[in-house]
């Protein structure tokens, strides 16, 4: 059974928001109290986040499908629905995430680095929020947005300071289970290790860790045997060791030959030409190993590599291999640019920026996008009369109209809002005032305006009191 999984496709939805509600305050003697309607909860967010526990991708590669939860609806009383909860998925360190044209979308390295793969969907507005001077009894809320859907793809790339690289069988479980605590599958065998190894070398101050890679073949930057699986391995890695086999029981290959290979599969897969290198000839312990490590040592120096006799098994040769690569890391620690803190940058937007566009397609249809147009499209209840003629007056605010009438739209044209395998269609009708009619202006509701029936009786009766004094007012009895 697979253990190891390094790539897989991962289908994420975020949480919808919650919809706004449309209520109105009542309590005795108070049948309209004003709108009450509280907004909808935000939709959970899903992240991926770096989980230095993680080392493998293995629990997405059997549950490819992650959804964070909605948002609750909002209530009457003034109560906002819950927020949905956040989806956070842990990752190894050395994580990238892609889309699905191969675009690098996040590289994360470093413990709790996080990305946001799928945006929640805001929640809408209730009619208690909705309320203004002018709109006094909203009868409309806003629906929440939906969240995001996203395809991505995740692929892990080892973070090692060493990597090892080499033919199959040359020995580089052996060398990494003796440098450090890591316990490979060892076997007289080609592609034993089938998939990569991490190891802690401690050495003198430095700690360094050692990726052992899966054997290189020929062609293997083509995609033969393993190694073009396990080729991105070694890209994060500051030091390439090549373990080059002084024992092999093959005739047709020696050190200086598989050096050579080695070197063209990595030159062809690309990026890697920087890398300091090493050479490890390995085996010195069996008797032919030995005098064939004497007789390529020469040529090998002469190309201008530092070369190490080691014997895994023996143990042989392995501090100063050790302290030697904590000597490369260090150096290459040392030559990293400081991180900068990051910067805010603040880009305001034109003031000639509209933030939306109107074009005229080919058959006549005119297409507005923009973010807020079609966010607004999404919020809203066309079930709803008012609510339509909300969103009629928020796109004329934004200036929609008139850049309809100036791209030449009539009376009766189509009009399409958002992308074209999600957009909502109408006939335009300029200045359009939809809504209740039977509330007067848009959003007043004239029973607001009515005063009360005891207040009213008691109105009556004091005017009818003042009128009947009016009556005695200068009225002298004693007068002939």
């Amino acid at each position: 059974m697979t253990t190891f999984v390094d790539r897989v496709e991962l289908h994420v939805a975020a949480g919808n928001g919650g919809h706004g509600c449309a209520s109105v305050h009542r309590e005795k003697f108070k049948p309209l109290g004003g709108p009450d309607g509280g907004n909808g909860g935000r939709g959970g967010d899903v992240i991926l986040t770096v989980d230095q526990s993680v080392t493998t991708l293995l629990d997405y590669h059997h549950s490819p499908h992650r959804k964070a939860t909605n948002g609750k609806p909002g209530e009457g009383g003034n109560r906002s629905g819950k927020d949905g909860q956040d989806l956070v998925l842990p990752v190894p360190d050395g994580t990238v995430v892609l889309d699905g044209a191969g675009n690098v979308l996040a590289d994360l390295v470093g413990h709790g680095t996080s990305y946001v793969a799928a945006q929640g969907g805001r929640g809408g507005l209730g009619n208690a929020a909705l309320a203004s001077a002018r709109r006094k009894a909203p009868g409309f809320a806003l629906l929440g947005e939906p969240g995001d859907l996203q395809d991505i793809h995740l692929e892990l790339k080892t973070v090692a300071d060493v990597a090892l690289v080499g033919y199959p069988s040359a020995g580089k479980s052996s060398l990494i289970s003796v440098l450090s605590a890591a316990k490979p599958k060892i076997a007289d065998y080609p592609f034993t290790t089938l998939v990569p190894n991490l190891g802690v070398v401690t050495a003198g101050e430095t700690v360094y860790t050692v990726a052992d890679v899966p054997g290189l073949i020929p062609g293997a930057s083509q995609g033969k045997g393993l190694g073009l699986e396990f080729l991105r391995h070694v890209e994060r890695c500051s030091v390439l060791v090549h373990v080059l086999d002084t024992a092999t029981l093959e005739s047709e290959r020696d050190p200086l030959s598989d050096l050579d290979i080695i070197e063209a599969e990595l030159r062809e897969y690309g990026g890697l030409d920087n890398r300091p290198r090493i050479v490890v000839l390995n085996k010195i312990d069996v008797p032919d190993g030995k005098d064939l490590a004497e007789m390529v040592r020469p040529d090998l120096e002469a190309r201008g590599y530092r070369v190490f006799e080691v014997s895994a098994v023996a143990h042989m040769g392995l501090r100063e291999l050790s302290f030697a690569l904590a000597e490369l890391v260090a150096t290459a620690r040392a030559a990293r640019p400081k991180e900068e803190a990051t910067r805010i940058v603040i880009r305001p937007k034109a003031v000639d920026d509209a933030g939306f566009t109107v074009t005229r397609e080919e058959d006549g249809l005119f297409r507005v996008r923009g973010e807020k147009p079609e966010r607004w499209v999404r919020q809203t209840d066309f079930n709803n009369d008012e609510a339509v003629g909300y969103l009629s007056d928020r796109l004329n605010r934004l200036g929609v109209e008139d850049k309809l009438m100036k791209a030449g739209a009539r009376n009766g044209d189509g009009v399409a809002i958002g992308p074209e395998d999600n957009a909502v269609v109408f006939d335009w009708e300029p200045s359009v005032t939809a809504g209740a009619e039977m509330l007067g202006r848009r959003g007043e509701d004239h029973r607001f305006e009515a005063p009360r029936p005891a207040a009213q009786r008691r109105r009556d009766r004091q005017a009818e009191k003042d009128e009947a004094d009016g009556e005695y007012e200068g009225f002298d009895p004693f007068a002939s």
